[in-house]
């Protein structure tokens, strides 16, 4: 085998409308939308030291993802898991579970943005 998969080069979804979900995400997390496309990159300098990202499947029955009805779940690495949740919180989201739960992972929330997406943030240890 000559060819490998280096990392995600993106997360890519339908929702109903690109422009309000953009400007939600911008309020309440930092994103830096691009209007031409409607989304935002991660310059690998910007990301924390032996940052990685993940590619997981789920089985089919799977609870995780609950509340949402949506068959994929985003992961979102942050800089302070803690100030996030407050600012998703106070721009509308729909906090799920404790504020912060840690593990050997890192430390951990989870809420639903305005489309019913279930997201999960993620501070490195």
């Amino acid at each position: 085998m000559s060819g490998k998969v280096l990392g995600i080069g993106g997360i890519f979804f339908k929702c109903n409308d690109r422009d309000a979900l953009g400007k939600w995400y911008e309020k309440a997390l930092g994103f830096n939308i691009d209007p031409s496309y409607g989304g935002t990159s991660f310059p690998k300098k910007d990301l924390p030291e032996g940052a990685y990202t993940v590619w997981g499947a789920f089985k089919e029955d799977t609870d995780y993802f609950a509340p949402s009805a949506k068959d994929f779940m985003l992961n979102l690495m942050v800089d302070d898991v803690e100030a996030c949740i407050k600012q998703v919180i106070a721009n509308g989201g729909q906090q799920i579970g404790e504020v912060c739960e840690e593990d050997g992972f890192g430390k951990f929330a989870w809420f639903v943005d305005p489309e019913g997406n279930k997201i999960e943030l993620w501070q490195m240890p």
